[in-house]
C-alpha cells in the first residue's frame, strides 16, 4: 500500500488509529501520530510575531516569564527571567532558542548543576513533535544541525527518537549568587495565536 511505501498520502483518522494500536502506541505517541497524519502542506518557517498586549503582559509579570514559538524561538522575556535564567537579549538573535540555550550556553549547565542533563533530555523528547511536524523545513533542519555540533550529547538522544509531552513540575537549580532554588513551572498557549507559549516559574 501507498502508506506501507512512504508515499505521499492523506491516512483517513480510521487507518491512523489503526495503525496506532497495531503499533501499541501510548497516549503521547499517538496524539503525535495523529497530529502528523494531519499537518501537511505547510510553508516555509516564520519566526512568529508577539502581539504588543501579551508582550507588554509577561514584561510586568513579577514571576519569571518567557514566550517561545514553534520552534522554540525565546521571542519574549520579563526581567526576572533574565535575572533568574540568562539575560537571552546577550544572545545572538539566531540563538536566542529555549533549546539551544539549555544544551550549548555554559551558563545552563551551570545553573541546572546535577539536574541539567536529565531536563536537557526531558527538552529534546519534548521538541521532537515539534520537529516532527515541520520535517524538512529548512529552518528546524538548521537548529537542528546547530545542536549536533555544539552539544555532545544531543545526538544520542535525538537518536533514541523520544517522544514528550508538556507538564507542569518543578526545576532545581543553582543560582550563582542566590544559591539553590527551587520553582514550579507550567507553560500555557496564547489565544492571540496558539504557536506562542508562555512558560512561566514560581517559587516552591
Amino acid at each position: 500500500m501507498k502508506l506501507e511505501q512512504g508515499r505521499a498520502v492523506s491516512p483517513s483518522p480510521e487507518t491512523v488509529d489503526a495503525l496506532g494500536r497495531a503499533l501499541h502506541l501510548n497516549t503521547v505517541e499517538f496524539a503525535h501520530l495523529r497530529a502528523l497524519a494531519a499537518s501537511g502542506g505547510r510553508r516555509p518557517f516564520r519566526r512568529e510575531t508577539v502581539p504588543d498586549t501579551l508582550r507588554g503582559l509577561v514584561q510586568r509579570l513579577p514571576e519569571p516569564a518567557y514566550i517561545t514559538g514553534q520552534r522554540w524561538d525565546i521571542l519574549a522575556w520579563n526581567d526576572a527571567a533574565a535575572a533568574l535564567l540568562a539575560d537571552f537579549g546577550r544572545l545572538e538573535p539566531g540563538n536566542r532558542n529555549i533549546l539551544h540555550w539549555m544544551l550549548t550556553d555554559p551558563v545552563a549547565r551551570l545553573l541546572f548543576g546535577m539536574t541539567w542533563e536529565a531536563e536537557a533530555r526531558r527538552m529534546v523528547a519534548l521538541f521532537r513533535p515539534s520537529h516532527d511536524l515541520w520535517r524538512g523545513d529548512a529552518a528546524f533542519a538548521e537548529l537542528v544541525d546547530r545542536l549536533r555540533a555544539n552539544c555532545p550529547e544531543f545526538e544520542g538522544w535525538w537518536a533514541a527518537h523520544g517522544i514528550g509531552a508538556p507538564v507542569s513540575g518543578t526545576k532545581h537549580l543553582h543560582h550563582p549568587t542566590l544559591g539553590p532554588l527551587s520553582y514550579d513551572y507550567a507553560s500555557f498557549q496564547a489565544n492571540d495565536d496558539p504557536a506562542l507559549k508562555l512558560a512561566l516559574y514560581t517559587r516552591s
